[in-house]
């Protein structure tokens, strides 16, 4: 998947209006539309040459004829609830209730896209997700399961979707048809993440820890770690990390990196992992915070972002694996700040509970909020950036934000 990729003046009113007064009469009429008419909101007033006193006294008057008339009144420009600066809300035919949790689009036609949430939900667009219609895959139908499907990845036209329960779904054409791959029951934990990394290959990484790749369209995965985290914690608790004693064997998150390097949250959050290709385990880190760690993914640079429970952000100083990390000040009302997502090296948006939406143009030195966000009744789980034009944040409730630009 690619990564770091009008004010209207209301009047309220439930009739048609005009009013006069000398202002009004050097200025023609001033109609006031219904709510309901298509061409609410728009006041045509013809040019005149007015010296600024005489405006501003007749300006008086016509705003006290308009209080004066009981019910109709004028007020300031406002904002529309549901108009975000640089986002708009996306109409979705789902249930109340349903998380979205992952999305993307195929590569060779970006118009075309998969969006995944709890409750089965597996809704589809032709147009770069301005609208979107369910899915049903019948192999995934059979059972009497309510699956969670966690994540999707494309690689040219080939796609893949894991779930909860274990299930595996894979596409050759792009989407158009789907098929289940068996998977073996002893695979240790749940499958929460998925990379197309070539023709007929995939990585996969379950929630203890396993990772697994395939080169023959999941037929047969080979282990890239040679144990569970639980394992690796188990032999090395004595090495001096702590929370590491009280780890529940499960990961709370996960990000994979371009080069394929993972950094992945103890579900406590106590501590956090990393594994780059070719360790045979992987490594756990001490936090250098206080709170606990909500999550943590990487920057467009190579360097790594951190969000801590109660709404802070950190980013790592320089790139690659560290535990140094600074503080950054954000305007998060007290909120968490629940995914951080790249539209490039230098801007990016940080979303969050209770519709906290941040934006950086400056590669995270000073963030900015978008106020307007603050009407969403929603917790924001993850922000997705396709590429530098297509973006989505992703939430509960159904919620689903498309990037404007």
């Amino acid at each position: 998947m690619a990564s770091t990729t009008t004010t209207s003046l209301h009047v309220l009113t439930d009739r048609s209006i005009i009013l006069k007064s000398s202002f009004f009469n050097s200025l023609s009429t001033l109609t006031c539309l219904p709510r309901n008419s298509k061409t609410r909101n728009r006041i045509a007033v013809p040019k005149a040459s007015l010296n600024r006193r005489q405006l501003i006294a007749d300006t008086a008057a016509a705003t006290a004829a308009a209080i004066s008339l009981g019910s109709s009144a004028f007020v300031l420009p406002a904002r529309s609830e549901d108009q975000l600066s640089e986002w708009e809300r996306v109409s979705l035919p789902i249930d109340p209730g349903v998380v979205l949790l992952d999305i993307a689009f195929v590569p060779d036609d970006t118009s075309h896209g998969f969006l995944l949430g709890t409750r089965q939900t597996l809704l589809e667009t032709k147009d770069k997700g301005s609208t979107w219609v369910p899915r049903s895959i019948p192999s995934a139908e059979d059972e009497d399961f309510n699956y969670r499907f966690n994540c999707i990845s494309f690689q040219g036209k080939e796609g893949w979707i894991v779930g909860k329960p274990a299930i595996l779904l894979h596409t050759s054409d792009g989407g158009d048809s789907w098929e289940r791959i068996p998977l073996s029951a002893e695979l240790p934990g749940d499958m929460v993440y998925i990379k197309a990394t070539g023709d007929k290959s995939a990585e996969m990484v379950t929630d203890e820890g396993a990772i697994y790749v395939t080169s023959n369209r999941g037929y047969n995965w080979k282990a890239a770690v040679q144990e569970t985290v639980s394992a690796t914690l188990n032999r090395t608790v004595s090495s001096g990390i702590s929370g590491a004693s009280y780890y529940t064997g499960t990961f709370n998150t996960v990000n994979r990196s371009p080069e394929g390097n993972y950094v992945a949250v103890s579900s406590r959050g106590n501590f956090y992992l990393t594994w780059e290709p070719g360790q045979p385990y992987w490594q756990p880190h001490n936090r250098s915070v206080a709170r606990r760690i909500q999550n943590m993914g990487w920057r467009a640079d190579g360097g790594l972002w951190l969000l801590v429970r109660g709404g802070g952000l950190y980013l790592s100083k320089g790139t690659g694996i560290t535990e140094e990390f600074n503080e950054i000040p954000v305007q998060s009302r007290g909120f968490g700040i629940l995914d951080v997502g790249y539209r490039s090296v230098d801007e990016a948006w940080a979303a969050g509970g209770s519709g906290v939406l941040l934006k950086t143009k400056n590669s995270g030195k000073t963030w900015s909020r978008d106020k307007a966000a603050d009407n969403i009744a929603a917790n924001l789980y993850s922000v997705k950036f396709i590429n530098d034009k297509q973006g989505f944040v992703l939430g509960n409730d159904g919620v689903l934000l498309k990037y404007l630009g």
